[in-house]
């Protein structure tokens, strides 16, 4: 590939990965209110990413047999612990919620991830804490509190609901605890190998107290459209989409990566309230940009490698 042409293709990347991403809260919302529950629709996530995952491997093996990677059995019990908290409790938390809550406020509510990050960073990886980083902190927790305390007081479900809001933010909670305690494992192998064993492990460990719920669905009164929203859900919300931040975080900055969270809420609103899912009141409109300046702030402080690099210069 040409080199002048990497960074153009690693921002479209991010882009398209974080609009898909933001396209998939309304669509998913109006799968789980014609026909299929939250239950079902994170069962269809984990086991299609699975299939998609473990095919694309397959077709890798037989084409592309040098980008094989070797996974010792010690490591593939470790993506059993990954699978828990980078897929299992976060996909859990975040359809189900979703389910709950609006569409709006489940968007605004992923932007809040690197501000876990920074904090579990501090704990485990041992990450230094600046004036910057505890500033972001406590202006995102600001407006983390105020969406909430709007969904506990609205009376219209298109508002929000502090159940969905709370088991979304659990999702970015586990997520952020996932790229805490395995960030050794995961920059180790390449995005298709961390995900076929992850989709796997998960698959293996939700099915059996999904199953029953799934084969429970009243097939002949799902409507053709509620299919069609599960399709994108599964392929470009989370197979695309993973493959796409890939590419991306190939070449970008992490703190790049991080800024283009911004495009999943602003999708994610304008085409709830073209649909009319969604509403965004004033409160929820100062929420977020007091979110946006929290989690702003957190990646633009410096890291411990960055005060090291700026250490020995």
């Amino acid at each position: 590939m040409n080199d002048n042409r990497r960074p153009l293709i690693a921002h479209l990347s991010m882009f398209m990965a974080c609009a898909f991403w933001g396209l998939m809260a309304p669509l998913g919302k109006d799968a789980m209110t014609h026909g299929i529950t939250g239950i079902d629709m994170v069962t269809f996530r984990v086991t299609g990413g699975a299939v998609l995952f473990w095919l694309t491997s397959f077709a890798i093996h037989l084409f592309r047999p040098s980008m094989n990677e070797h996974v010792p059995l010690k490591d593939i019990g470790l993506f059993a612990g990954a699978a828990i908290f980078g897929l299992l409790c976060n996909q859990c938390c975040y359809t189900i919620g979703l389910s709950i809550t609006s569409p709006v406020n489940a968007s605004i509510v992923t932007t809040s991830m690197p501000i876990f990050a920074m904090i579990l960073s501090f704990f485990i990886l041992k990450e230094p804490l600046t004036l910057k980083k505890v500033g972001g902190v406590f202006i995102g927790c600001c407006g983390a509190v105020m969406l909430i305390l709007t969904s506990a007081a609205a009376l219209d479900a298109k508002v929000g609901d502090i159940r969905g809001d709370l088991l979304c933010l659990g999702a970015q909670f586990s997520f952020a605890l996932y790229l805490s305690l395995f960030n050794k494992l995961i920059r180790r192998y390449s995005v298709f190998t961390i995900n076929k064993w992850m989709f796997l492990w998960a698959t293996v460990m939700l099915l059996p107290f999904t199953y029953g719920h799934v084969a429970a669905i009243d097939l002949p009164n799902v409507p053709e459209k509620t299919w069609w929203e599960v399709g994108y859900v599964v392929f470009f919300g989370t197979y695309v989409g993973y493959i796409l931040t890939m590419i991306g975080q190939k070449t970008l900055r992490p703190t790049v990566v991080s800024i283009y969270n911004y495009v999943q809420p602003a999708v994610a609103v304008t085409v709830s309230l073209l649909t009319g899912i969604g509403v965004l009141k004033w409160s929820q409109g100062l929420a977020v940009i007091l979110v946006f300046s929290g989690v702003w702030l957190v990646t633009k402080s410096k890291s411990r490698r960055d005060i090291e690099k700026s250490a020995e210069m």
